[in-house]
C-alpha cells in the first residue's frame, strides 16, 4: 500500500476493520493461517531465526500471530503507511505477547534498505488498493529486492475484475446480509464503500504476469473464497540486476 491508498483507512475504518475485514472475506482466518504454514514449509530447514517483511500489516496482526506462533525463532519487519491501522495491529501484537519479535515501522516499502536482507515475506489484502498495473508492478518489484535469492513470498488480495462476475458479486453481498443482518440499503452501503477506489488485477494470469515481471517465479495458488485468491511465490535466484519495475538504485 502506498500513502495514497492509506488515506482510505482512517481511524473511523481503523475501529471496524476486524469486523468487517472477517466478512468481506469468507475463510479470513484460514487465509492468514495457511500463508504462514506456506511459508514454514517453503523455507523448510532454514526457517529458524529467519528475518520476514510483512507489508501492509495493519490491521488485526493475523499473518503476523500466525507466524510467530508457529515459527518461534522468526523476527519480522512489519510496514503500514496508515497510524491509525497500525496502531491496531501493534494492540493485537501487544495482547498476543508477541511485540518483543515484532519492528513495526510507519512508512512505504521505499523507507526500507533495498538490500536482500529478508529471508521471506508476506502481503495480504494491498495489491487490490493500488491503482493501474504498473504500481502494483512496482511494489512488487522493490519487495523483490529486498528478499534473498530464491526467498518465498505469500501474496494474498483480490484477483478479480468486480464488474465481470455479477454472480460473485452478488454471493459478496449476500454474505453481508447474512453475516453483519444488515438490509439491502446498509449491505449496499457496506459494498459500496470496500469498492471505493479498489482496483484488484483482472486475472490470476494477470497475477502471474506482475510477479513474473517484478522477480518472481513459480507461483502456486494456495487460497481461493470469491474474488480472493493467495499464491506463493519465490524470488529468483540471481540478484545482479533489478527487477522489472523497480525505482530502486
Amino acid at each position: 500500500m502506498d500513502q495514497d491508498s492509506a488515506t482510505k483507512f482512517d481511524s473511523s475504518r481503523a475501529g471496524d476493520y476486524e469486523r468487517q475485514s472477517r466478512i468481506a472475506l469468507a475463510g479470513y482466518d484460514a487465509c492468514h493461517e495457511l500463508s504462514a504454514c506456506m511459508l514454514s514449509a517453503a523455507l523448510g530447514q532454514q526457517r529458524r531465526a529467519a528475518r520476514v517483511l510483512v507489508v501492509g500489516a495493519g490491521g488485526t496482526a493475523g499473518e503476523l500471530v500466525a507466524a510467530a506462533r508457529l515459527e518461534p525463532q522468526w523476527s519480522f519487519v512489519a510496514l503500514d503507511p496508515s497510524a491509525p491501522m497500525l496502531d491496531l495491529a501493534r494492540a493485537h501484537l501487544n495482547k498476543s505477547g508477541l511485540s518483543d519479535r515484532v519492528e513495526t515501522v510507519l512508512g512505504v516499502i521505499g523507507d526500507l534498505d533495498n538490500a536482500p536482507s529478508f529471508d521471506a515475506a508476506i502481503m495480504i489484502g494491498v495489491l487490490h488498493h493500488l491503482p493501474g498495473d504498473a504500481a502494483k508492478q512496482d511494489l512488487l518489484a522493490q519487495i523483490a529486492t529486498r528478499l534473498k535469492p530464491g526467498a518465498p513470498f505469500v501474496l494474498a488480495g483480490n484477483c478479480r475484475t468486480y464488474g465481470s462476475h455479477p454472480l460473485l458479486l452478488a454471493a459478496w453481498a449476500a454474505r453481508w446480509r447474512m453475516s453483519g443482518g444488515a438490509g439491502e440499503e446498509e449491505t449496499q452501503a457496506k459494498m459500496g464503500t470496500i469498492l471505493q477506489g479498489v482496483e484488484p488485477p483482472a486475472s490470476e494470469e494477470v497475477v502471474f504476469s506482475l510477479l513474473t515481471e517484478a522477480g518472481f517465479k513459480e507461483p502456486i495458488r494456495f487460497f481461493e473464497s470469491l474474488f480472493w485468491g493467495a499464491w506463493l511465490a519465490r524470488r529468483v535466484e540471481t540478484t545482479n540486476q533489478q527487477p522489472t519495475g523497480s525505482k530502486e538504485g
